[in-house]
């Protein structure tokens, strides 16, 4: 039996590292996936309406059934507020995204989103919800792993060098025939505006981390505050894409890689990763999972060389490297500064508990 309970136990404390491993293949998906449907010709503004749509249908019924009885009012004002904040952060941020990616790749999206970390911790800063205190290891830890994060960015986009030939998949004789996929998919120049436009994105998706805190406060009911903004965006991309895109022809959907793309972005990505992310912030906190963000980097780099041979320069490699000591030292820093808040604040209980027992002691 006590065998049997550790095994148990063993597979129970396994399962937060299966779901966020699991997850990062999701979002390795969601940037093969796009790549793909956009490179198929889908206008990247439709494509954030059908993706925003299919969310929004899949959300709506887990949020009715699993929080009905979560009494959270929604007034005109508060319904207000949740309208920009997703427009601000989910419908621009996700069009920037899809603009970006058809003049990048798939492995430079997934790259740049490990920068939301750091420039959340500068947002925050600027606006004063985040504390810098460059006296302490950990402050200097933040601000030293933003500045890594950001050049790790500014390399991976302008920095190519020679190709690493190890990672060579294809024969030599084919050599002359597979070409970088960042050559074939746009100029240098289009590459540029596009590493420019997915910075943007990841700024605007920073803002909308941070606005989130004090609309989750107004309104605690989490499943259905994403739904509200799911339908939104998708109401606000619709205007946008209509704006832009007259051809109706471009609205058509088809039983091919199009529709199973925006299915599985609105679906998998939106409705059961996200589900899967608060199942183990509330088990292992938030920076287990922020811990686990370059494996889809890894993983689109892999599936990305063999389906569009796509080849890794030693400046992109250098890159990564330094995206992901950034991105470690930000949350090592975030860590540390915790754990010195809850150190000061069981110091702070146990003085309080002290006084009050002397004066209840001289009282007497």
């Amino acid at each position: 039996m006590k065998s049997l309970r550790g095994s148990l136990n063993a597979v129970e404390n396994y399962k937060p590292y299966v779901a966020m491993l699991f997850v990062q293949f999701v979002y390795a998906g969601m940037a093969l996936f796009s790549k793909a449907a956009i490179s198929k010709g889908m206008n990247s503004h439709v494509f954030v309406v059908y993706r925003q749509a299919f969310a929004s249908v899949s959300l709506a019924p887990l949020a009715f059934f699993l929080e009905r009885k979560e009494g959270a009012p929604l007034s005109w004002s508060l319904l207000f507020k949740i309208f920009l904040v997703s427009l601000c952060g989910v419908t621009m941020s996700l069009n920037l995204y899809y603009i970006a990616i058809s003049y990048t790749t798939a492995t430079f999206a997934a790259a740049t989103t490990n920068t939301i970390p750091a420039i959340t911790f500068v947002m925050a800063a600027l606006l004063r919800m985040e504390s810098i205190s460059i006296k302490h290891l950990h402050g200097i830890a933040k601000v030293l792993g933003s500045v890594i994060c950001v050049s790790g960015v500014l390399v991976f986009a302008f920095v190519k060098g020679p190709p690493v030939n190890f990672m060579n998949w294809y024969p030599s004789n084919d050599h002359k025939r597979v070409q970088d996929s960042s050559k074939t998919c746009c100029s240098r120049e289009e590459w540029i505006k596009g590493s420019l436009i997915m910075i943007s994105a990841n700024t605007l998706w920073s803002l909308w981390l941070i606005l989130q805190g004090p609309i989750v406060k107004q309104y605690p009911a989490k499943l259905r505050l994403t739904t509200l903004q799911c339908v939104f965006s998708c109401i606000q991309s619709a205007f946008w894409a209509i704006a832009v895109e007259r051809n109706p022809s471009a609205w058509k959907l088809g039983w091919d890689l199009k529709l199973l793309s925006v299915a599985y972005c609105g679906i998998i990505v939106t409705g059961i990763s996200f589900w899967l992310q608060v199942w183990v912030i509330e088990k292992k906190g938030p920076l287990f999972t922020s811990m686990f963000t370059p494996l889809a980097l890894i993983i689109t780099a892999i599936f990305s060389a063999f389906l569009w041979k796509e080849t890794l320069h030693w400046g992109s490699a250098g890159g990564d490297v330094l995206l992901m000591c950034g991105l470690y030292c930000v949350l090592w820093g975030k860590k540390r500064e915790e754990d010195r808040k809850s150190v000061t604040t069981d110091e702070q209980n146990t003085e309080t508990k002290e006084k009050i027992t002397l004066e209840c002691i001289t009282s007497h």
